[in-house]
Protein backbone atom coordinates (compact mmCIF):
# COMPACT_ATOMS: atom_id res chain seq x y z
CA UNK A 1 0.00 0.00 0.00
CA UNK A 2 1.11 3.61 -0.95
CA UNK A 3 1.63 6.14 1.80
CA UNK A 4 -0.36 9.07 1.50
CA UNK A 5 2.07 11.12 2.08
CA UNK A 6 5.24 11.77 -0.47
CA UNK A 7 8.57 13.33 0.49
CA UNK A 8 10.03 15.17 -2.20
CA UNK A 9 13.30 14.21 -3.41
CA UNK A 10 16.63 15.05 -1.47
CA UNK A 11 19.47 15.79 -3.14
CA UNK A 12 22.41 13.89 -2.07
CA UNK A 13 24.42 17.40 -1.17
CA UNK A 14 21.78 17.83 1.97
CA UNK A 15 22.80 15.46 4.33
CA UNK A 16 26.39 16.13 3.67
CA UNK A 17 25.80 19.77 4.50
CA UNK A 18 24.06 18.99 7.43
CA UNK A 19 27.47 17.19 8.69
CA UNK A 20 29.72 19.94 7.61
CA UNK A 21 27.89 22.09 9.80
CA UNK A 22 27.54 19.39 12.78
CA UNK A 23 30.96 18.51 12.27
CA UNK A 24 31.90 22.44 12.54
CA UNK A 25 29.73 22.85 15.50
CA UNK A 26 30.95 19.67 17.35
CA UNK A 27 34.76 20.54 16.66
CA UNK A 28 34.11 24.04 18.35
CA UNK A 29 31.80 22.55 21.18
CA UNK A 30 33.94 19.51 22.53
CA UNK A 31 36.94 22.15 22.96
CA UNK A 32 35.08 24.34 24.89
CA UNK A 33 34.21 21.13 26.73
CA UNK A 34 37.43 19.16 26.97
CA UNK A 35 39.18 23.07 28.18
CA UNK A 36 36.70 23.26 31.09
CA UNK A 37 37.59 19.52 32.55
CA UNK A 38 41.71 20.56 31.28
CA UNK A 39 43.90 20.70 35.07
CA UNK A 40 44.62 23.07 36.67
CA UNK A 41 41.79 25.36 34.91
CA UNK A 42 43.46 27.59 32.79
CA UNK A 43 43.73 31.22 33.18
CA UNK A 44 41.14 32.57 30.52
CA UNK A 45 38.45 29.68 31.63
CA UNK A 46 38.68 30.88 35.58
CA UNK A 47 38.19 34.78 34.52
CA UNK A 48 35.09 34.11 32.27
CA UNK A 49 33.61 32.25 34.47
CA UNK A 50 34.59 34.70 37.50
CA UNK A 51 33.33 37.81 35.31
CA UNK A 52 29.75 35.47 34.96
CA UNK A 53 29.31 35.03 38.18
CA UNK A 54 30.07 31.59 38.58
CA UNK A 55 32.53 29.79 40.72
CA UNK A 56 35.45 28.17 38.73
CA UNK A 57 34.72 25.01 40.84
CA UNK A 58 31.56 24.53 38.33
CA UNK A 59 34.22 24.17 35.58
CA UNK A 60 34.29 20.47 35.33
CA UNK A 61 30.50 20.14 35.97
CA UNK A 62 29.93 22.36 32.49
CA UNK A 63 32.52 20.42 30.83
CA UNK A 64 30.64 17.41 31.48
CA UNK A 65 27.39 18.65 31.05
CA UNK A 66 28.53 19.86 27.53
CA UNK A 67 30.48 17.03 26.33
CA UNK A 68 27.54 14.52 27.22
CA UNK A 69 25.07 16.82 25.14
CA UNK A 70 27.57 16.46 22.51
CA UNK A 71 27.86 12.79 22.63
CA UNK A 72 23.76 12.59 22.42
CA UNK A 73 24.36 15.12 19.21
CA UNK A 74 26.70 13.17 17.09
CA UNK A 75 25.29 9.80 17.52
CA UNK A 76 22.33 9.61 14.83
CA UNK A 77 19.59 7.85 17.01
CA UNK A 78 20.00 10.68 19.72
CA UNK A 79 20.76 13.56 17.73
CA UNK A 80 17.63 14.97 18.26
CA UNK A 81 17.97 14.53 22.05
CA UNK A 82 21.20 16.34 21.88
CA UNK A 83 19.88 18.73 20.00
CA UNK A 84 17.32 19.83 22.53
CA UNK A 85 19.72 19.42 25.35
CA UNK A 86 22.19 21.71 23.96
CA UNK A 87 19.62 24.08 23.39
CA UNK A 88 18.78 24.52 26.78
CA UNK A 89 22.85 25.00 27.44
CA UNK A 90 22.86 27.24 25.48
CA UNK A 91 19.40 29.09 26.37
CA UNK A 92 21.67 28.86 29.89
CA UNK A 93 24.35 31.07 27.98
CA UNK A 94 22.19 33.73 26.99
CA UNK A 95 20.32 34.10 30.30
CA UNK A 96 24.26 34.55 32.05
CA UNK A 97 24.97 36.79 29.14
CA UNK A 98 21.64 38.66 29.71
CA UNK A 99 21.89 39.02 33.50
CA UNK A 100 26.09 40.16 33.56
CA UNK A 101 24.70 42.79 30.52
CA UNK A 102 27.52 41.33 27.86
CA UNK A 103 27.05 43.02 24.37
CA UNK A 104 24.23 42.19 22.06
CA UNK A 105 25.30 40.75 19.16
CA UNK A 106 28.96 39.41 20.09
CA UNK A 107 28.11 37.75 23.56
CA UNK A 108 24.09 37.32 24.11
CA UNK A 109 23.46 36.16 20.56
CA UNK A 110 26.41 34.06 20.47
CA UNK A 111 24.78 31.25 21.56
CA UNK A 112 21.66 31.69 19.49
CA UNK A 113 23.99 31.31 16.34
CA UNK A 114 25.25 27.81 17.74
CA UNK A 115 21.88 26.64 18.44
CA UNK A 116 21.22 27.82 14.85
CA UNK A 117 24.05 25.40 13.90
CA UNK A 118 22.88 22.86 15.94
CA UNK A 119 19.56 22.90 14.45
CA UNK A 120 20.60 23.29 11.00
CA UNK A 121 23.39 20.81 11.18
CA UNK A 122 20.29 18.00 12.50
CA UNK A 123 17.90 19.36 10.13
CA UNK A 124 19.98 18.70 7.45
CA UNK A 125 21.30 15.23 8.45
CA UNK A 126 18.11 13.59 9.45
CA UNK A 127 14.77 13.16 7.00
CA UNK A 128 12.60 12.58 9.48
CA UNK A 129 12.74 16.46 11.30
CA UNK A 130 12.20 17.64 7.35
CA UNK A 131 9.23 15.73 7.44
CA UNK A 132 7.94 17.15 10.54
CA UNK A 133 9.16 20.64 9.70
CA UNK A 134 8.45 21.01 6.22
CA UNK A 135 9.71 23.88 4.53
CA UNK A 136 7.45 24.63 1.39
CA UNK A 137 8.25 26.72 -1.49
Amino acid sequence: MQSATQTAPVSKKTPWAGRILSGVLVLFLLFDGIIKLVRPTPAPVVEALNKLGYPPTLAVNLGILLLVCVVLYVIPRTAVLGAILLTGYLGGAVATHLRVGDPLFSHVLFPVYMGLLVWGGVYFRDERLRFLIPFRS
